[in-house]
């Protein structure tokens, strides 16, 4: 058994985005025999505001499931832009320089995003002399330059030169889907070195009466509920769903729009929503309700900008899958969702950016009950399938060993 330590920005209480993967990975590893410790941030995902109990401090040390998991404070911007990015970014890798090189350790993984727990990791390896790996949730060059952020477009370049730097020495790479492949091969890291170690899904189905969820939500009126739930930033592209509410409310179709989450956008979007009766708006609820809620409604909806093509894969896709939902995918035909919701077969893909077409959709799938039931049927499947956690974590188990190889 091994020292290992994992290094990235979020983490456990997060419930959202990458920090459950993060944080089942440490604790499979843990659990496994692994001696674990985590170097981490302040929770303050999707909302981007440091949780109450963790504010003042600079520096915090935890138990969780068997994991040290050290905590170093850092700057969280309420509004994207690339100068606050690379803020956020600098001020964790400078707090977390030193536990990163002071915990004893045979290897390190660092996590991306953030950047910096790429760079970290190498840091830290070097300095030691043990080998390190990353695990890819997102790209971080893409990002910068499809994601929308103020400015992002400008430090693409110097985005992709930090990343392929970060990744330049690794001995194991992982990724959470194969689409990530072609951008990693083309900073030069060998195809052979790449794991595929997909997300899976962290929680348990819906036991729930769904018609009391409904009623209790107050989507009993007949209209057809359809749900977006997660992160609200700029890559989600959201402003499409409040156009699209927009006519549904003007062509009277009986459709009612659900934003449910946080994130950086919401209060712009609320905005631009006033007055709107096929929209709502529902603060993000406890993960033990979480997949209730999404069971309780007609239609799981995915939106991202049209410029998004390959710099991530939505981490909510497996919560959708286990819901047994229809999905409706607003994403580009090319792009890296649009891919793994194909693998599914659970979902519908529409143009990103296109309100009619998103409205015609869902009526066909008003319309159509068989479609929509044969939809609804194939994601739980899916989860069986391919999303299982011990299936994941036995792809994880892999990556670990190969960079533990020669160590």
């Amino acid at each position: 058994m091994a020292r290992l330590v994992i290094l990235g920005i979020n983490y456990a209480p997060e419930t959202t985005g990458t920090a459950p993967y993060t944080t089942g990975l440490a604790e499979h590893l843990a659990a496994a025999g692994h001696e674990v410790m985590v170097v981490t941030g302040m929770p303050h995902y999707p909302s981007w505001r440091t949780a109450a109990d963790y504010r003042g401090r600079l520096t915090m040390r935890e138990e969780r499931g068997g994991v040290h998991v050290i905590r170093r404070a850092h700057y969280v911007p309420p509004v994207q832009s690339a100068v606050r990015r690379a803020l956020y970014e600098a001020t964790f890798l400078v707090m977390a320089l030193a536990p990163a090189f002071r915990v004893p350790a045979d290897a390190v993984i660092g996590i991306v995003p953030s950047l910096s727990g790429g760079i970290l990791a190498r840091l830290a390896a070097s300095r030691r002399r043990i080998p390190y790996g990353l695990l890819f949730q997102d790209l971080m060059g893409p990002a910068a330059a499809q994601s929308g952020v103020a400015g992002g477009s400008r430090v693409a370049g110097t985005t992709r030169w930090l990343e392929s730097w970060a990744v330049g020495r690794a001995r194991a790479v992982a990724v959470v889907s194969d689409g990530f492949l072609p951008y990693l091969v083309g900073l030069g890291v060998a195809e052979s070195a790449i794991h595929l170690v997909p997300n899976w899904t962290h929680i348990a189905p819906s036991t729930a009466d769904r018609a009391r969820t409904r009623a209790a939500l107050g989507w009993d009126d007949g209209r057809q509920v359809v749900l977006h739930a997660g992160n609200m930033g700029l890559k989600q592209g959201l402003g499409q769903i409040v156009d699209a509410a927009r006519m549904a409310a003007a062509e009277q179709r009986p459709v009612r729009f659900v934003l449910m989450g946080d994130g950086n956008q919401r209060a712009a979007l609320e905005r631009a929503a006033t007055g709107l009766p096929a929209i709502e708006f529902m603060a993000p609820v406890p993960e033990a309700r979480f997949v209730d809620v999404l069971a309780a409604a007609d239609v799981l909806l995915v939106t991202e900008r049209a410029s998004v093509v390959d710099m991530s894969l939505p981490s909510k896709l497996t919560s959708y899958a286990l819901a047994g939902r229809p999905i409706v995918a607003a994403v580009r035909e090319d792009g890296t969702t649009a891919h793994e919701l194909e693998r599914s077969g659970a979902a519908l893909r529409v143009a990103p950016e296109d309100p009619a077409a998103l409205l015609a959709v869902l009526e066909r799938l008003r319309a159509d009950r068989e479609l929509a039931g044969s939809l609804a049927a194939v994601g739980p499947a899916y989860v069986e399938g391919y999303l299982r956690p011990d299936t994941a974590l036995e792809r994880a188990d892999r990556f670990v060993a190969a960079l533990l190889e020669e160590a």
